[in-house]
C-alpha cells in the first residue's frame, strides 16, 4: 500500500499551484472545472507517482476563512534526498519570503528536517 494523493482545499488555487511547481519537482495536469458546483482542481504529480490535489470551491474557501487549525492532518513531509537539499531549499524559500517554521535540524527520532509553510499556511516538513 501507499498514499496515492493528499488533497488540500485552497483559497487561491493558482498561487498554490505556482508555489509547488516552483519549489518541488512536480508537474501539473490541466485544470479541472465543474461549472455546476464551481469546483476546480489540479493534480500535482511527483516523479515517484505520489500526488497532491489542490482543490477550490468558493463556498468552501469562505467556510475556511479564519480557521487556524483543524483536527486531523497537521503536516506532510517531502523527502528531498539529502541534508544539503533540505538546507538549500529552506534557504531558498526564506530568501523568497516564505515562512520557515522550523530550522533544519536532526529531530529526537532521528529525522533531519526543516518545517516550512506553503502560501496558505499548510505545514510541510522538508526531510532527507
Amino acid at each position: 500500500m501507499m498514499i496515492e494523493h493528499l488533497a488540500i482545499w485552497t483559497k487561491d488555487i493558482e498561487k498554490m499551484k505556482t508555489f509547488y511547481l516552483e519549489f518541488f519537482e512536480v508537474s501539473a495536469n490541466e485544470k479541472y472545472f465543474n461549472p455546476t458546483n464551481k469546483f476546480s482542481s489540479y493534480f500535482l504529480s511527483f516523479p515517484s507517482g505520489t500526488r497532491i490535489e489542490l482543490m477550490h470551491r468558493p463556498e468552501i474557501s469562505k467556510q475556511l476563512e479564519g480557521l487556524e487549525q483543524n483536527l486531523g492532518l497537521t503536516h506532510f513531509a517531502i523527502a528531498l534526498g539529502s541534508k544539503q537539499k533540505v538546507n538549500d531549499l529552506t534557504h531558498t524559500l526564506r530568501m523568497k519570503g516564505h515562512s520557515i517554521l522550523g530550522e533544519p535540524r536532526t529531530t529526537g527520532d532521528g529525522y533531519y528536517e526543516s518545517v516550512i509553510a506553503d502560501p496558505e499556511g499548510n505545514q510541510i516538513e522538508l526531510t532527507v
